[in-house]
């Protein structure tokens, strides 16, 4: 599953909110069909320098999920405040 987040660093708390409304966002599948990326805004207290803010993104989505960490990878938004994850 692929998903989008929006990050907000230097937060008060860490929390993993879903986005209600929908978002028109496509990714292409293999066989070229098209689905809709759930969108997610992710709060973090670290700050986005050497990747600790990413890091803190992918232990929060793993506690949200219920997964491993090793189960997350940040496809694309290295340095963006929007980002595409893959959770297998």
């Amino acid at each position: 599953m692929k998903i989008i987040i929006k990050a907000k660093t230097r937060a008060k708390i860490t929390k993993v909110e879903r986005v209600e409304q929908p978002i028109m966002n496509f990714s292409k599948t293999e066989d070229n069909r098209k689905i809709d990326l759930v969108t997610y805004r992710v709060s973090v207290k670290e700050a986005p320098i050497t990747g600790q803010a990413n890091e803190a993104i992918i232990k929060a989505l793993a506690e949200y999920f219920t997964v491993s960490k090793s189960s997350i990878r940040l496809i694309s938004g290295q340095s963006s405040k929007q980002k595409i994850f893959e959770i297998k």
